[in-house]
């Protein structure tokens, strides 16, 4: 029996930001074989309708992430520093989406 091989590409992970200033959220993934093909796929797969205004394509394999057994050390409050909580900054008149 002959081994069956993939021949869609790699997958790459889409974000799409829907207003400029806003962040970027994960909408899914695409095949793709080079990063122009990923965002080609993407925009065809994703924004079909006008939902967004920019894209970013990554590579699914270069995407890292803790693991459940981290939240103890990894997230750790950092309540001793106070420039940290976002009360002890003051915005100045005009700034949007924070």
């Amino acid at each position: 029996m002959e081994a069956i091989k993939d021949s869609q590409g790699a997958v790459w992970e889409v974000f799409i930001q829907a207003k400029p200033g806003q962040p970027y959220r994960h909408v899914g993934n695409v095949h793709a074989f080079d990063k122009e093909m990923a965002m080609q796929n993407a925009r065809d797969v994703y924004t079909r309708r006008g939902e967004g205004t920019a894209i970013w394509v990554v590579p699914s394999n270069y995407i890292v992430a803790s693991s459940p057994e981290d939240i103890g050390s990894f997230f750790d409050p950092a309540n001793d520093k106070v420039y940290r909580h976002p009360t002890f900054y003051t915005l100045p008149e005009g700034v949007q989406h924070i």
